[in-house]
């Protein structure tokens, strides 16, 4: 997991990068907790994301958001932010010029910025959002949505109470071709302490249904 650094709007973006093997490997993009409330690119949540993506054969890019880390700026209340992820597609892409697709995941935060980042790119097919903060953040500019996906969070989550993302991903489900699931992760809180595993079961098991029928697509 080579350090890469990024020209981004507000200096250097600090991130970690594996190049998949493959000549033509899709793209993955995995973002972040809230900057200041202790996240990083190094959260547990967001590492396994990677790693699952890495697995899977993913040119797959972690970052950090400005200020954090090695990242120069500082935080900016989303706008900023969002200009961060765009700037680190952007040198996804740069890098991966054959890649059929993209998918993009992100955690709380993240994963609000990951949603705002799949309305303006449209190479963006799929998405994990976990733990979305729907009860803190407005969500309404996913009308509609443009790509299907999971949303998944802790049945326990302290910070984000589960009705609200239910809500969520009722109103986005009755869009017209887009399905939506929506998992909850029996016993796991917002960080899912000690449900590392089962958060990332339901992900795996999700990703292999889904990318099956999508490698299928790019080769058609």
């Amino acid at each position: 997991m080579p350090e890469v650094l990024i020209n981004g709007p507000e200096g250097r973006i600090q991130g970690r990068y594996m190049h998949g093997k493959a000549e033509n490997a899709p793209m993955a993009l995995v973002l972040h907790p809230h900057p200041e409330q202790g996240g990083t690119m190094n959260n547990k949540v967001v590492y396994s994301i990677y790693q699952s993506f890495v697995a899977r054969g993913f040119s797959t890019l972690r970052f950090n958001f400005r200020g954090v880390g090695r990242s120069q700026g500082k935080y900016d209340g989303g706008e900023g932010e969002l200009s961060d992820a765009a700037s680190a597609l952007d040198w996804l892409q740069m890098y991966n010029p054959n890649a059929p697709f993209c998918w993009v995941g992100g955690f709380s935060f993240g994963s609000w910025i990951s949603m705002q980042l799949l309305m303006r790119r449209p190479e963006i097919v799929g998405f994990l959002s976990v733990a979305p903060p729907a009860s803190d953040y407005d969500f309404t500019f996913l009308a509609p949505c443009p790509s299907s996906g999971l949303m998944l969070q802790g049945e326990n989550d302290e910070n984000i109470p589960p009705d609200s993302v239910k809500k969520l991903v009722e109103k986005l489900s009755a869009q017209r071709a887009i399905e939506i699931q929506y998992t909850l992760v029996p016993g796991a809180n917002h960080f899912f302490a000690g449900k590392i595993d089962e958060m990332m079961m339901a992900i795996d098991n999700y990703l292999d249904i889904q990318l099956s029928d999508e490698f299928k697509r790019s080769e058609d």
